[in-house]
């Protein structure tokens, strides 16, 4: 490829018509500077007209709200609230709670309900009214589709990524299902026993997983030749008879930590289970993060963000019952799980707030108003760490894939065509 005898590019932009190369950059220049000014003076026109009106810059931020995969998630329009339903459990708690009162209102007002009985003074004949009472019925039908489609279609929240889970919403069956995990009585102060694999070497990273949970104690599982290799059976069984309320196993992959599983091991008279798996990605210890502080012995805040699904609130309920009901303040220690498009974040920090400074904004909401109660105050956050990211696998109902037995002994397990609609998601 060449330049034509005329002796210009064959491109199509302004900056190439011409088979200079200096001159072409001047050009490029030229264009780049009219660009970057042009752009600069819109964006100072902008910043006056929405100080002059505030509503402005309303309409211009829920215009410009991108089409991210999170905005277009779909879910599962049915009435199933079971562990394996794609379903949003609070707006389907609320749409029963409306249909309960509509249920309600109708029997105590019959003849208020639209489409109700017939007038017992209507005196049209049965013949005559036949054609209205079919435009009625596919009036419904058409009335019921719009709804159903209304219902399939989710309202973006205002700020998806701050909304908190609330375990109170948890489904019938659910809590039925898990009756031990999910018990009316208050939890109880948590004991965990964190060990690895046979033959493991991620020792480090073990004991540093244990320091993150209170009352939790590393144990090395015996690799001689000549010693005793304990099963998780055994290990679980050891723990419950001393007190612990909950196993979790470390397993390594090329000497770093790939999974995850949470055996909840309940109270004495119940069995043990359910068993979470969790693969991890992304694996940092807190010495590799810069900035990083150093943990205290405080119970820290939990904070569950992003749970919607049954399945997503009994990982949060599983996660919930590693830590203390009541954390310790005084330590300003927050640790995050915030689930978004299926990968658990996993990341623990320390907070301090201060006074903003004079040049430091308010905080302001996704809609761009200031939010009430935190103006002229500023959060400061310290990683701690370690920083992971976990993604949920299988769901078994007693200890593992071995310690469980019956036919529902396989409550939930991921599969590869789970990923084929980009916008559904699990948790």
């Amino acid at each position: 490829m060449g330049f034509s005898k005329t002796g210009r590019a064959s491109g199509a932009s302004l900056s190439l018509k011409t088979s200079n190369k200096i001159k072409r950059k001047q050009l490029y220049v030229e264009q780049k500077k009219t660009t970057g000014k042009a752009r600069h003076e819109e964006r100072h026109r902008r910043r006056r007209e929405e100080a002059k009106d505030p509503e402005l810059r309303r309409q211009r931020l829920e215009k410009n709200q991108p089409a991210s995969i999170d905005k277009k998630r779909i879910w599962d329009d049915v009435d199933d609230d079971s562990l394996g339903a794609v379903v949003d459990v609070a707006q389907l708690k609320r749409r029963r709670m409306e249909e309960a009162e509509a249920a309600a209102a109708a029997e105590a007002d019959p003849d208020a309900v639209i489409g109700g009985g017939v007038d017992k003074d209507d005196d049209v004949d049965s013949m005559l009214g036949s054609d209205e009472e079919e435009e009625e019925e596919e009036d419904d039908e058409e009335r019921a589709e719009k709804m159903q489609r209304q219902r399939a279609q989710r309202q973006p929240s205002v700020a998806p990524s701050t909304t908190s889970t609330s375990l109170d919403i948890t489904p019938d069956a659910l809590a039925t299902q898990f009756k031990y995990l999910f018990s009316e009585e208050p939890p109880a102060m948590p004991k965990i026993l964190v060990t690895t694999a046979i033959n493991a070497t991620i020792h480090k990273e073990a004991q540093e997983i244990t320091a993150i949970l209170p009352n939790a104690t590393y144990i090395r599982r015996s690799s001689h030749r000549y010693g005793h290799k304990y099963s998780v059976r055994e290990i679980a069984k050891y723990a419950k008879n001393r007190g612990y309320t909950a196993l979790l196993v470390v397993h390594e992959d090329l000497k770093r930590p790939s999974q995850l599983s949470v055996c909840h091991l309940n109270g004495e008279d119940a069995p043990p289970g359910p068993t979470l798996t969790y693969t991890i990605r992304n694996y940092h210890p807190g010495k590799a993060i810069p900035g990083h502080g150093n943990a205290t012995n405080h119970y820290p805040e939990l904070l569950l963000n992003g749970f919607q699904t049954p399945l997503g609130l009994l990982a949060a309920k599983s996660m919930h019952t590693l830590f203390p009901p009541k954390p310790e303040l005084a330590g300003r220690q927050v640790l995050t799980l915030h689930n978004q498009r299926d990968y658990i974040f996993f990341r623990r920090h320390r907070y301090i707030f201060r006074d903003a400074r004079p040049t430091e904004k308010n905080v302001q909401g996704a809609d761009g108003k200031e939010m009430d109660g935190v103006k002229g105050i500023r959060a400061g956050l310290q990683e701690i760490g370690p920083r992971m990211t976990l993604k949920l696998r299988r769901v078994d109902k007693g200890l593992g894939r071995a310690g469980s037995e019956g036919e529902d002994a396989l409550k939930w397990e991921w599969k590869a065509k789970m990923e084929k609609k980009r916008t559904r998601f699990n948790l």
